[in-house]
């Protein structure tokens, strides 16, 4: 048997929130689409039973979404909402906790090491091309760090190159991550790159792009986790 909610919780539940979800319970069960229209406010405030303010506040939520959109003179549309959006107005303000900073700093690493197949699927002599202008004119600091950047140049472009544009969204959405950590973390960057400097294990976005050249796709894969290893050296003891 399913576990009862407690009271608390239930009066947590608003009747806009309610209202939100017989919003989206309408939409999947008259199987609407993209570019479908909604009914008038009228209808659906008379049809849910709650006053037209309490309606226009959940309406409010899925423009938020990017659900739906109003069309004057015609009503409200539903339109394909963008993947992350709400995420990254979110992600502008900062409000992340260095905890969750962490885990998308160490889901950034995965996946980038995930879509190798990806890249070397689709990478063209165009791409190294731009991927060599860019490792031109990269500001290289002191103990292998990079001008912000130069790294978000890069890497935006490996996202790029694979052509799913979940990817080069979610690359977007963490900048503020990169930055952040950079800002609050770089001292402590310094002795760990310094120690894989002096055991030969640092890789730059040179020695990654020599690797793309000569489509060298298990080499690359192996340079990629090298190239990631002060991040994971760095998750590794800010987690304990």
């Amino acid at each position: 048997m399913a576990e009862c909610k407690k009271i608390e919780d239930i009066g947590k539940v608003t009747l806009v929130d309610i209202v939100e979800s017989s919003l989206i319970n309408y939409i999947k069960q008259n199987h609407l689409k993209v570019d479908d229209y909604l009914p008038s406010e009228t209808e659906l405030a008379k049809s849910l039973g709650v006053a037209r303010s309490v309606l226009r506040e959940a309406l409010s939520r899925l423009k938020m979404y990017g659900l739906i959109e109003s069309r004057p003179r015609h009503g409200m549309v539903l339109r394909e909402p963008s993947l992350f959006s709400p995420m990254k107005k979110v992600m502008q303000l900062n409000l992340w906790g260095e905890k969750t900073m962490y885990d998308i700093l160490g889901l950034r690493v995965t996946l980038e090491l995930g879509m190798v197949d990806e890249i070397f699927s689709h990478i063209s002599d165009k791409h190294i091309e731009e991927l060599t202008r860019i490792v031109n004119v990269s500001t290289v600091l002191e103990n292998n760090l990079y001008e912000g950047i130069s790294e978000i140049s890069f890497h935006s472009k490996l996202y790029e190159i694979t052509g799913n544009s979940a990817f080069i969204m979610f690359q977007d959405l963490i900048h503020p991550v990169i930055g952040f950590i950079k800002s609050h973390f770089e001292e402590n960057f310094k002795p760990i790159n310094k120690q894989l400097e002096e055991k030969g294990l640092i890789v730059t976005h040179s020695d990654l792009l020599t690797y793309l050249k000569f489509r060298d796709k298990a080499g690359f894969r192996k340079s990629l986790e090298n190239h990631f290893m002060p991040y994971k050296i760095f998750l590794q003891e800010r987690n304990g």
